[in-house]
């Protein structure tokens, strides 16, 4: 299927639903206040603004909402945000790639090329890919290059509001990237990256805001000029990859669209549901600040103690001053007497609340509280490790489920195209991929156990070994093994094999 062509609307409009739901997801993640009071209507108003909260459909539902309570014409705002979706995010990335992922091939020179494309950048890139497919439900892996910053290729994630997927029984058939390169004077400039199985499709548009516009040559704009010279007359560029070089890595199973068959594929980000919990959580921080802004110790003077500003400026009291002039007059009873106002602040009342909120959702987005900190950081073994965030567990074992596959068809691709673009030789191949144990044991503990086997005979040196090291290979294991026989004194000569055998 070619580009795009005509002035159609883009994004396309069947895919409304869908980038709605990631704009709020994505402001969520963000902790950005100013985009949660835009999103939700929270702005301030004037004396005469339309009352939206009294209002009917999608405004009316939005305004609603905490954030969605718009500010008093005068005040400040005093809206307080927890930044707890964001940190849902990080640790289900944290809890896929704390450590890299073992990928291993059958053949030795594509192992050997296999390690030095699997770098310290890859690692960083798909702890990105995970945190941000945690909130929009969802991350594409594609293999890029370029031979005037590198002399291999590697792994880039891109954002799933920003790609128009095609999806075949369940799988990615083919998918159209885009972004946004130019806006100006209404005009708006998009590059389109089309991936199908094979090739790649380029083209730039100038359009509007909510029409593509029309196609344009790559040469007319800085940021695809370089494109133009790749490309062949048909406005594609071979992958050298017999299948599509794009993996998509849905979060978890989609609730929302399941009856969808558009968006069922898309994926469900870990806030999905959860919004108007949090909502509810920075209403209730907002509500404990509030106690302690008004606990604050106040002061009633009276209007013969303020200080005159001047003509037509009023009069003010400064509360940090220590001294002031003496009122030459006797105490009429007449409100001449400074009032203390001092009003309690409900910690433990707003503590529970919080805490019970927070607590409902983590559980909600699949994870324990154990996880991010919740409950102390009392020392404890593995398995008593495992048993309290079984929750996060049991959530990281389901999306492991669908990362497994996408990464090892993403390296597949990213080898197929070492190949075709920088040569060497080697046999692209899709690699096993094994995620690392995210709960690591204990040294003692592991020494006690090891220590408690090799004295009850259960166990030989080999596997004693590997149990206190599971990430060397066998060379290294038999080394050490070799090792600690000579140190023991438990490798002597066979005395058959003593002297010249005739």
């Amino acid at each position: 299927m070619p580009l795009p062509t005509g002035n159609v609307p883009w994004p396309p409009p069947h895919l409304k639903p869908a980038l709605d739901s990631m704009h709020t997801w994505d402001t969520w993640w963000s902790g950005d206040p100013d985009r949660l009071e835009s999103l939700y209507g929270g702005g301030a108003i004037g004396p005469d603004a339309k009352p939206y909260q009294f209002a009917g459909g999608v405004v009316g539902k939005l305004a609603r909402w905490w954030w969605g309570t718009p500010t008093g014409e005068g005040e400040r705002r005093t809206k307080v945000h927890v930044p707890l979706a964001g940190d849902i995010c990080a640790g289900s990335a944290d809890l896929l790639f704390s450590e890299p992922p073992k990928l291993t091939v059958d053949d030795d020179t594509t192992t050997k090329r296999l390690d030095t494309l699997v770098d310290d950048g890859m690692l960083a890139t798909l702890q990105t890919a995970a945190e941000v497919g945690a909130a929009l439900g969802g991350v594409y892996l594609r293999p890029v290059y370029d031979k005037t910053i590198a002399d291999r290729p590697w792994l880039d994630a891109v954002h799933a509001d920003r790609a128009v997927p095609e999806f075949t029984w369940g799988r990615l058939s083919a998918v159209t990237f885009w972004r946004i390169i130019r806006e100006e004077d209404g005009q708006v400039w998009r590059h389109l990256e089309r991936h199908e199985p094979g090739r790649i499709l380029h083209g730039l548009y100038q359009g509007t805001k909510g029409k593509l516009g029309h196609a344009v040559p790559l040469e007319d704009h800085p940021a695809t000029a370089g494109l133009a010279g790749v490309v062949n007359e048909e406005s594609f560029v071979e992958t050298g990859y017999d299948g599509l070089d794009v993996a998509h890595v849905p979060n978890q199973l989609s609730r929302r669209w399941r009856a969808n068959a558009a968006l069922k594929d898309f994926g469900r980000s870990d806030l999905d549901g959860v919004e108007t919990l949090m909502d509810q959580l920075d209403e209730t921080y907002s509500s404990w600040m509030r106690d302690i802004r008004l606990g604050k110790g106040r002061i009633v003077v009276p209007d013969s103690y303020l200080q005159s500003n001047g003509p037509g400026r009023g009069a003010s009291w400064n509360p940090d001053q220590e001294a002031f002039a003496g009122v030459n007059m006797l105490n009429r009873g007449d409100g001449m007497a400074l009032t203390v106002a001092q009003f309690a602040i409900r910690v433990q009342e707003h503590q529970d609340t919080a805490e019970d909120l927070v607590n409902q959702i983590l559980r909600s987005a699949g994870y324990s509280g154990q996880t991010f900190g919740l409950g102390g950081d009392v020392a404890v073994t593995a398995t008593e490790v495992v048993s309290k965030e079984r929750r996060s567990m049991t959530t990281r074992g389901r999306k492991i489920l669908r990362w497994r596959p996408a990464l090892a068809h993403a390296v597949e691709a990213l080898l197929a195209v070492d190949v075709a673009v920088f040569g060497g030789g080697i046999t692209p191949q899709r690699p096993t991929v094994e995620f690392e144990d995210s709960v690591q044991e204990d040294p003692l503990q592991l020494a006690n156990t090891v220590d408690v086997l090799r004295r009850a005979q259960a166990a030989s040196t080999d596997t004693l070994v590997r149990m206190a090291h599971p990430e060397w290979d066998d060379t290294m294991v038999r080394a050490e093994v070799d090792r600690i026989q000579q140190e023991q004194g438990m490798t002597v000569p066979d005395p058959f094999q003593t002297g010249d055998v005739p």
